[in-house]
């Protein structure tokens, strides 16, 4: 019972917290949907993709990498205090960055995509701050294996954004100025409830010995090392936040002149993405384990890890797209507040589009375990190739944006599965775990 309960535990807490990130989502849109008028309700729809572009797309990049290498430190048997300053360092280079790139795009952005409303500009600009700290704290929770902690970090975040927008809706006071920087302002919350799980990771975290010596055996990483790793995650998890979210921007810019359509398919996007902004933090979960297998040389755990959660993904999507496909065209209108009646075809395709972005977030820690960076980053630069020449196409908005959307997953998930079979099939880790970081991965036991 005891195994049990330390086995099943991280996994419970952590649902729980999903759930109510996914419910503060939700709840967000469709509060936006029955308080506001459509033209705001697609502005907030926008502005709930793009904060799960814009700051995830940067910082859980700098989540993975230092899951990465706190893991790393913590299969050698060494304290994780270095990782943590590199951490915070870089973060900061990263937000300002950031900051600069947001404030230079400012007029067109607020302009096409918040209705020219800049009170929403201000929100996505709080949103990146706050996905700045919480990213990293859940990196090193993440790392130490401390998913109870990590769970926290969601629950608050979660709570502190829908309660408050349930109040304002409950006052008669709906304003989507209002909404947006609560929205933003709740990853906040999340950081400040994590840092208490991160007392006393600067001390060595006990291995098992074989593990331990199986190990890599160098110095731990300096902020090059883990910038030159970070920067290749960056512009693959960028680009992987553009294929997942980036349609029902495009879509809203050119139906400007069916604000109530354009709203429709931001919701149905919305709907049919719940499951995939949920399963994003199973890859706290995969990751640490996974690159303590990799450095240990157990290629056979990293196949059958990957295999069971990818038949697990295929499972639950299966019942996710039969409910897109039957009820989803009555969610979105019930749910959301939807003024027209999207046909179930579109519906059930976005449905269908999701999964491929699930499994796609099962193989990306495999190949980061495997110091494969390169690999994710090419994989999610022609899934976003594809996705925006089809967007681009003539004709009818809505099918454009479903059709790339399908063959972006499609292509992105064929990709990560021949650079995986590649790596796991010839017995190590591909030579871009090692190249350039510092660090020299023992050679694999003898048979």
């Amino acid at each position: 019972m005891v195994s049990l309960r330390a086995r099943l535990g991280p996994a419970i807490y952590m649902g729980g917290g999903l759930a109510l990130v996914g419910a503060a989502g939700y709840g967000f849109v469709a509060l936006a949907g029955h308080t506001l008028d459509p033209a705001h309700a697609a502005a907030l729809a926008s502005l709930y993709l793009m904060v799960n572009i814009i700051g995830p797309g940067v910082f859980s990049a700098l989540e993975q990498e230092t899951s990465r290498s706190v893991s790393t430190e913590a299969a050698a048997g060494r304290g994780t205090g270095v990782v943590m300053r590199h951490a915070w360092l870089l973060a900061s280079a990263l937000l300002a960055a950031v900051l600069v790139v947001l404030v230079l795009v400012s007029p067109i952005l607020t302009d096409r995509a918040f209705a020219g409303q800049w009170g929403l500009f201000v929100a996505v600009l709080l949103s990146v701050v706050t996905s700045a700290a919480v990213y990293v704290v859940r990196g090193l929770l993440g790392g130490l294996q401390r998913f109870t902690g990590y769970s926290a970090t969601l629950a608050a975040e979660g709570l502190a954004r829908i309660l408050p927008c349930i109040v304002i809706a409950a006052l008669g006071m709906p304003d989507s100025t209002g909404y947006a920087l609560i929205f933003a302002a709740g990853s906040g919350f999340g950081a400040v409830a994590g840092l208490f799980w991160l007392r006393g990771s600067k001390a060595p975290v006990e291995v098992p010995e074989a593990t331990a010596m199986a190990a890599v055996t160098a110095a731990p990483p300096t902020v090059k090392d883990m910038a030159r790793a970070l920067s290749l995650l960056v512009g693959g998890t960028v680009l992987m936040l553009v294929v997942s979210n980036v349609a029902p921007i495009v879509v809203t810019g050119r139906l400007t002149g069916d604000a109530v359509t354009a709203a429709a398919f931001a919701s149905a996007f919305v709907l049919a993405r719940i499951p995939l902004f949920l399963f994003a933090p199973v890859q706290a979960m995969l990751l640490p384990s996974l690159t303590r297998a990799a450095a240990a040389h157990d290629f056979a755990s990293v196949r059958a890890r990957l295999r069971v959660i990818i038949m697990a993904v295929l499972a639950i999507g299966l019942l996710g797209v039969l409910a897109s496909f039957t009820v989803g065209p009555w969610a979105v209108q019930v749910l959301f507040g939807a003024e027209v009646r999207l046909s179930a075809v579109v519906v059930g395709l976005l449905g269908v589009s999701t999964v491929g972005l699930m499994t796609a977030l099962v193989l990306q820690p495999g190949l980061v375990a495997l110091g494969a960076h390169k690999s994710v980053t090419i994989a999610w630069l022609a899934g976003t190739v594809v996705l925006v020449a089809l967007l681009a196409l003539p004709g009818d908005p809505i099918r454009a944006g479903v059709l790339a959307q399908l063959a972006g997953a499609a292509l992105v998930v064929a990709i990560m599965l021949r650079a995986l079979s590649k790596a796991l099939r010839g017995g190590t880790a591909p030579a871009a775990a090692t190249a350039g970081t510092g660090v020299v991965a023992s050679p694999p036991p003898r048979n």
